[in-house]
């Protein structure tokens, strides 16, 4: 099996052609051996890019413990730069086909070579019931949704807003993003009964109502160098508590993310790079067997 290695920020995914390649009997567990940092290829996930019927491609998303994922917002820059470098698809703006439904990417090509991606995430979801958590809602705002409300985590009480960019969020602003919050109470916050199906969890530090540095634990693959969807529900959150502006650079360990919630469409909209590492291939028979 061929594949190739690409990173946005530094969120590293395993990639998988699948217009050429056949597509996987056993994803889920492809997906736990190939991520494997020390016995696999190494990353964040698997990614595979398949045919579709409504757009250039399909990107299905399953994180380094076998999960599927609705949505990421690193990794579908990345399916939209092979897309286009590849020759699958040579336009601009791409539509890729995610569990979040069709998005449109917009790309910056320098040299007949993708560089940068600007994804037009959709509008976010704040409807508690379709994040989904059971933290009741508790904001006038349309949506009802979760603003600043508190939630225990041991002898912690941490003061989070829970958004959905097609998959699950609870944002948390903290003084700074330390080991403390991101290693230790990120895991919890996963697990917690009030996310019926997991969440992400975001620890931001403000350093003004345009930037903000922030770290992610990511559900199903841990912590990882950066996170498109959780940058943007980062934004939103900001927005929703007052403590940002729509248009934010966020500061991730693998790099920074260009964010806005446009006030026109209320859609989020994502900017970041988008990078080739290498090409490889993967013996899937002797994997099997």
């Amino acid at each position: 099996m061929r594949f190739t290695k690409m990173h946005g920020a530094g969120n590293d995914y395993v990639y998988v052609n699948c217009f050429e390649e056949p597509y996987p009997p056993d994803a889920p567990g492809l997906a736990r051996k190939v991520s494997d940092r020390h016995y696999g290829i190494g990353g964040d996930g698997l990614i595979l890019i398949c045919p579709s019927e409504t757009a250039d491609a399909r990107m299905r998303m399953f994180n380094a413990d076998g999960s599927e994922a609705e949505m990421c917002g690193n990794g579908i820059r990345c399916v939209a730069k092979y897309v286009y470098d590849r020759g699958i698809a040579r336009r601009s703006p791409l539509k890729i086909e995610t569990g979040r439904g069709i998005l449109n990417l917009e790309l910056e090509i320098a040299d007949d070579t993708v560089r940068r991606v600007r994804v037009d995430m959709g509008e976010p979801i704040l409807e508690p019931s379709r994040i989904p958590t059971t933290l009741a809602g508790n904001s006038p705002l349309p949506g009802n949704p979760v603003v600043n409300a508190p939630l225990k985590i041991g002898s912690e009480i941490l003061s989070v807003t829970c958004v959905s960019m097609g998959n699950p969020h609870c944002v948390a602003f903290v003084k700074e993003p330390t080991d403390l919050w991101v290693l230790q109470i990120g895991p919890r916050v996963e697990v917690n009964s009030h996310f019926p199906n997991r969440t992400n969890a975001e620890f931001v530090q403000v350093l003004s109502p345009g930037k903000v540095r922030m770290r992610v634990w990511e559900r199903g693959s841990d912590e990882t160098l950066a996170c498109g969807t959780g940058a943007c529900a980062v934004c939103v959150a900001g927005v929703l508590t007052n403590r940002t502006g729509r248009n934010i650079i966020a500061h991730l360990p693998g790099g920074d993310l260009e964010l806005q919630w446009n006030e026109a469409d209320n859609h989020v909209y994502m900017t970041g790079e988008a990078v080739e590492v290498f090409s490889g291939e993967w013996n899937i028979q002797k994997d099997e067997g």
